[in-house]
């Protein structure tokens, strides 16, 4: 049986998270891989999905870095 590919985002404002579901496999475990991220894992220990708690934050600060490196990058250029 071919196993088919799937990747659905979701975010959740009330708790402020962002979900990538990466399969529809229910999770037999977690591993935190950092504050901010954790990555839900099947029976297989293999990747699942990718929650984000306080993702606007999150990715508030992951943006602004960027563009802060960039700034930086073409200020010494």
């Amino acid at each position: 049986m071919d196993e088919k590919k799937m990747s659905r985002m979701a975010y959740f404002e009330r708790e402020d998270i962002l979900h990538l579901a990466l399969s529809d496999e229910p999770e037999a475990g977690s591993v935190e891989i950092s504050p901010n991220i954790t990555a839900e894992l099947n029976d297989k220990g293999e990747l699942i999905g990718i929650e984000i708690p306080n993702a606007s934050a999150f990715l508030r600060d992951v943006i602004l870095e960027s563009v802060q490196v960039r700034v930086l990058q073409l200020s010494t250029a």
